[in-house]
């Protein structure tokens, strides 16, 4: 390939065109001819200056923007309130953590062992529900769903099951954990909704 040819693909090339020979030639001939290169680079430098132009002038419409933010809230009695809430469904998955370990460790319930075990990967699921939650507090609406119809059965099902006499009520008290993390998570999701 001659120089001119290569020059001629080149200058195409930078004007998105076809340079009319394949590639490999073109690169072929510039690796050896250190006048192709040398004019290769500085139609590329020419090119990309041409392309430059003054930026625009543009309206400052950041004032604008910000106005339409919703506006910071402040903390004081709104972030002391979700403090307290926090805190307290922390001792809530503590606790409903301490009411699922005996079930893994052949524990209190007098339950079938393998009864005994998925009761306690529910309290356990429970216990990181309301430990995760109370941590990263936006993670409460995702709960809601698995947590609220959970909290509905078997609340439904444990009065009913008291008033046949199939539990006892020492039994059906600890499920008052659970009733008191879901209303504590529910809070907790309202309280952090996007505006």
């Amino acid at each position: 390939m001659g120089c001119a040819t290569c020059r001629e693909a080149v200058s195409a090339t930078l004007d998105g065109e076809s340079p009319g020979v394949p590639q490999r030639w073109v690169d072929e001939h510039l690796d050896g001819c250190l006048a192709c290169r040398g004019w290769a680079e500085a139609a590329a430098e020419v090119t990309r200056r041409a392309r430059l132009v003054v930026a625009q002038q543009v309206p400052d419409v950041t004032a604008a923007v910000l106005g339409r933010l919703p506006a910071v809230q402040v903390r004081g009695r709104r972030h002391w309130v979700d403090a307290v809430l926090r805190v307290a469904l922390l001792a809530v998955g503590a606790g409903q953590l301490a009411v699922s370990l005996p079930a893994f460790a052949g524990g209190s319930m007098p339950a079938p062992v393998h009864l005994a075990h998925e009761t306690g990967a529910w309290n356990l699921g429970l216990a990181a529900c309301f430990l995760g939650v109370a941590v990263l507090p936006r993670l409460a609406a995702g709960a809601l769903p698995f947590l609220l119809s959970f909290t509905a059965v078997l609340s439904w099902v444990t009065l009913r099951d008291l008033g046949a006499g199939h539990v006892h009520a020492d039994r059906a008290v600890g499920h008052l954990l659970l009733l008191g993390g879901a209303l504590l998570v529910s809070a907790l999701a309202l309280r952090n909704r996007a505006p």
